[in-house]
């Protein structure tokens, strides 16, 4: 799976979650599913930084080694 399918199903499972927080009928499972469809909306859009993130990495750890070279 790469990052654009995790992304999509964070934001599938978000969506899910936020239906559900709407279908609920005792206020605390509704905190709940509102909560958890944030958490996952939130990770959803970190994804493609986080990947950004360690692209950058990964390309200044081979410069370096090709420095030392």
């Amino acid at each position: 799976m790469d990052d654009e399918q995790l992304a999509d199903l964070h934001k599938f499972l978000a969506e899910y979650h936020r239906r559900l927080a709407k279908e609920a009928v005792l206020d605390v499972v509704q905190q709940y599913h509102s909560d958890l469809a944030q958490r996952l909306a939130d990770e959803a859009a970190l994804i493609p930084r986080r990947k950004a993130i360690a692209q950058r990495l990964r390309e200044g750890e081979q410069r370096i080694r090709d420095e030392e070279e």
